[in-house]
């Protein structure tokens, strides 16, 4: 059967290209309004195996199903992406607050 829902455990480890067609990361975790039931954002998972990890929320809006990649792309480049907030392995994120103000003046909007 051919459709296009997928349960959210298929989506996180998936890969994230950019526009340039750089592998961004690998999509860590789906971030659900509770009050409407909806995908608000992925949270992106970026580094290497020897370096630090660095975790930035993407609007789920923003990432687009590439099915011949079998991964999500993105019209954000690793500079975009990392204007953004984000959290480093090990800190104190909240990731439902989207108050903050951030370099991207549009952040929350893309």
């Amino acid at each position: 059967m051919n459709h296009t829902m997928v349960p959210s455990d298929r989506v996180e480890h998936v890969a994230v290209y950019g526009r340039d067609g750089t592998k961004l990361g690998t999509i860590e975790r789906l971030m659900l309004d509770k009050m409407s039931g909806t995908v608000a954002y992925a949270v992106i998972k970026t580094g290497g195996l020897l370096g630090t990890r660095h975790h930035y929320p993407l609007q789920w809006s923003a990432l687009k199903y590439d099915s011949n990649r079998q991964a999500f792309q993105t019209e954000l480049t690793l500079d975009e992406l990392s204007s953004g907030p984000c959290e480093f392995d090990g800190d104190a994120f909240d990731w439902g607050d989207r108050s903050r103000p951030h370099p991207h003046p549009h952040y929350w909007s893309i």
